[in-house]
Formats: C-alpha cells, structure tokens, sequence
C-alpha cells in the first residue's frame, strides 16, 4: 500500500485556466466552442450584461463561487435532468466594464512584419535564384531584435552553397533597411548604419572598427589619444552612436506582441472612494450548452447506449469548461481585490508607497494555496490610474529602516534610480557612496545589496556611466 497524490480532471482544468492570461484564454475559448458540440456562442441580444450590471466587485458575486466550487471528492455520477434545467450552471457571460463599454471600435493597422519586409526587398534587388535561396535561409535565422542568430559557415552548410557566396549575400542584405539588420553582433550593426550617414561620420566609424573595447568601456582621453583628435570630437562621436539603433528589428511585430493589454482594470468610482476591481474579458463572447443537445440528452426517446455515452462526456466537459471559467474569474477578482487593500497607499499615491508583501499574505487573505495566488498573478496585468503593472510587481521583500518603520524594497530601488539619475555624469557616484547616500535617507543597506539592485535595474557600473 502506498499513499499518492491523485489530481482530478476538474482540478487540472482550473489550474489551467487560473494561469492563462487574456489571449490565451481567448484561443482557449474559442477551441473549446469549436471541439465540444454543447458549448455554442450565445449572440442573443437580450443578454447583453448593461451598465449597471457590469459591476464585477460585489457580494453575488459569491454565489458563482459557490456554483463553480465543488468538493474534490466528488462522484462523477451526476443529476443532469436537474443539473440542466438550472440555467445557473449552463451559461458564462463576460461582465464587460464600463470602461470597455465606451471605448469605440479602432480600426486595427496592418502591421508589416519583418520576415515579409526583407523579403520584399531581396525579390526586388538583382539577385539570382541561388542569392535569393540564401537570403531567404540568412532571413529566416534573423532574431527580432534584428541579428542573424548562426553562423555564416552553418548556412553554407546547411543548403550547400559556397561560404564565399554566402557571406557576400550577407553583406548586401546588412545594407536593406532598415540598416544594420542581420548583423551578428553590435560592432557590426553599427558600423553598417554610419556608413550610410549624410554627412559622413569618419572618426566614428573608425573608433568603432578600430578601438571596440576602448569605445564601449568609455575610455575617452585613450581614444582621444589613440586617434589624435579631441575630446570634443570624441563627444561627437559617442553623440552619434547614441542616435543610431542598437534593434534594428524592432518595430516590425504585430501590435500583439508591442503592447500589453490588461487582464484587470482598478479604478475609484467617481462619486466614491472605494476601489473597485473589473475583470477584462476582452472579445471572450457570451457562450452556453447548446439548448438542443440539452433537451436532446433530456428526451427519453433516444436511449441508445453508445450515443448517450457520447453526450455524457461532452456535457460533462462543458461543465467542467463553464465552472472553470467562473472559478478563475472569481479567484482572480478576489486576488486582486485582497492587493489593492493590503497595498491602498499605492493606488492612492504611487509607486513610492508599496508595502512589503509576499503571495503568502494574499493567499491566508482569501484562504487558497500559494500556489494558486502565483498562477494568478504570473503573466497577468492590470491597469490603475499609476501605469499598467504586472501583479508581480506588487510582491516584495520587506527592509527595515533606520527609525524602525518597514518599507518593500521596491521603494529604495526607486529612490536608488532617482539618484543616479540625478548625478553629474562627469563624475557618476560609485557603489559606496550611493550605499551612504540610502543610509543617509534612512535605507541601511549594504554595498553589495546596491550592487544588486543597481544591476536589477539594468544600470551600469560607475566608469560606464561617466560622460564627457
């Protein structure tokens, strides 16, 4: 005898849903309406969710909880003639907020990708069928930041052309627009987009072709004097790198993958300063248990075993799919609802007034597992009149400081980039003397844990960020 742990088919369902965010829910749904013949879209007019009732945050909310929570233990034999005759457990409608309500239909841009729009230019370049068969292969291998992502000799390789003749298509497609793009590392991306700068840029292309290591570690009196010109020029030079693009693959994505679109929206009502919290169910449609195969399961006259069988496993999918949507969307109102008031500072002022808090918090808040609190907030996103933030964001560590009050440490890494900021970049603050300025605000910090920090926020040490 041995004890194991058994998850059931409705539990692995919840889980699933609970961690997709929007658009891959959307998918979700949509496949389910397409492979399980008793979901269908429900267009009916009449159940428009109105205004009024586009309130997601209140206590009927409940009773969907307790409809689409059901013991772990329960038997698969199931009352369908009751089950099917209370509308309750059949339909799911998307509460749309008020927000979504009055925004009006954009027309969507056509977004040129930008696989297609390298192609484009090699088929209207003068290249021969075995230079096209190239740069199509060197075209596929191109990152979305822009770089070519193998080696030159593993494409010759791979579609048995010369290496020769590889790396000349290479070098002509370096110099399609935008420039740069296929480049294998940032020298040459750089040096492809200066050679078509108007006016020329001579000492720049020679400091980046020549002295790489001294150009990226700002060495600026050794360039000065291995090139015998001046630091203004050397400025100038540095000025123009800084104008040229480091991702010339950027831009060319659909809006999809450019722009976050919120999972949840947090606002204060107008005439009141509650909070209140909506759910973003974006272009998920109004779906049910199709009527007829409901009364067709219901009729008595169709008693043939391996039909009924049929219909029992695809009713009972469709439960399982409507009670799981309703779960996550409960789950995830009361997550978000137990973060705004563990963290009401924030939302009424800012960023700088996060409170420590960890999934643990949240999760004894509303009595579910920690687990479950992480698939919520993990790839989920919600708009607050601060900005757009993941729920990730509102979990941190918690620092003590000097007078003895507690603090997330979000707060010092913000303060920590308003002072590097605010330094002179002649002469940038190092490690140490950024670790007394925090201490003298309050922050006991040590030096490494800025060390930590400063790199969490993808800043430079102090010799890189020193300018002329």
């Amino acid at each position: 005898m041995k004890q194991e742990l058994q998850l059931q088919p409705q539990q692995i369902l919840r889980s699933e849903l609970i961690q997709l965010p929007l658009l891959e829910l959307e998918m979700r749904v949509s496949a389910e309406l397409e492979e399980n013949p008793f979901l269908e879209e429900n267009d009916d007019s009449n159940d428009e969710v109105s205004k009024d009732d586009a309130e997601p945050v209140k206590d009927s909310s409940e009773d969907s909880e307790n409809r689409s929570e059901e013991p772990e233990t329960e038997k698969r034999e199931v009352d369908w003639e009751d089950f099917l005759n209370n509308a309750d457990h059949w339909e799911y409608r998307p509460k749309k907020s008020v927000q979504s309500d009055d925004l009006p239909d954009m027309p969507q841009p056509d977004v040129l990708t930008l696989v297609d729009h390298l192609y484009e230019q090699l088929h209207l370049n003068a290249f021969t069928p075995d230079e096209v068969e190239i740069g199509e292969e060197i075209i596929g291998n191109v990152n979305r930041d822009g770089y070519l992502e193998v080696e030159l000799e593993e494409i010759a390789i791979s579609i048995d052309f010369d290496i020769e003749l590889v790396q000349n298509v290479h070098n002509r497609l370096m110099n399609f627009e935008p420039y740069g793009i296929a480049a294998r590392d940032l020298r040459e991306c750089l040096l492809i987009q200066i050679q078509h700068l108007n006016p020329p840029a001579h000492n720049t292309e020679r400091i980046i072709d020549e002295f790489w290591h001294d150009f990226i570690n700002k060495r600026y009196e050794i360039l000065a004097e291995k090139t015998q010109i001046s630091l203004d020029e050397v400025k100038e030079a540095f000025t123009t790198v800084i104008k040229l693009n480091p991702k010339p693959g950027e831009g060319y994505f659909n809006e999809k993958q450019n722009y976050i679109i919120p999972d949840m929206v947090v606002t204060q009502l107008a005439d009141d300063e509650e909070y209140v919290v909506y759910l973003n169910d974006g272009d998920i449609p109004n779906f049910r248990i199709n009527p007829k195969y409901r009364q067709m399961y219901l009729s008595k006259k169709n008693t043939e075993k391996k039909v009924k069988d049929f219909l029992s496993r695809k009713l009972e999918s469709a439960r399982w799919f409507i009670n799981a949507i309703h779960q996550r969307r409960t789950t995830m109102i009361h997550t978000m609802r137990a973060i705004v008031e563990r963290q009401i500072k924030f939302f009424e002022n800012g960023r700088t007034h996060l409170k420590p808090m960890i999934l643990a918090d949240i999760a004894d808040d509303i009595g579910m597992d920690i687990s479950t609190i992480s698939r919520v907030t993990n790839g989920k996103y919600v708009q607050t009149d601060w900005g757009v933030f993941e729920l990730k964001y509102f979990f941190s560590e918690k620092m003590t400081t000097e007078d003895g009050s507690v603090v997330s440490n979000r707060v010092i890494k913000q303060r920590l980039l308003e002072i590097i900021d605010g330094e002179n970049k002649k002469k940038p603050f190092s490690d140490q003397v950024l670790t007394q300025m925090l201490n003298d605000l309050g922050f006991q910090i040590k030096r490494r844990t800025v060390a930590k920090y400063r790199e969490q926020l993808r800043l430079p040490v102090k010799r890189l960020r020193r300018e002329i």
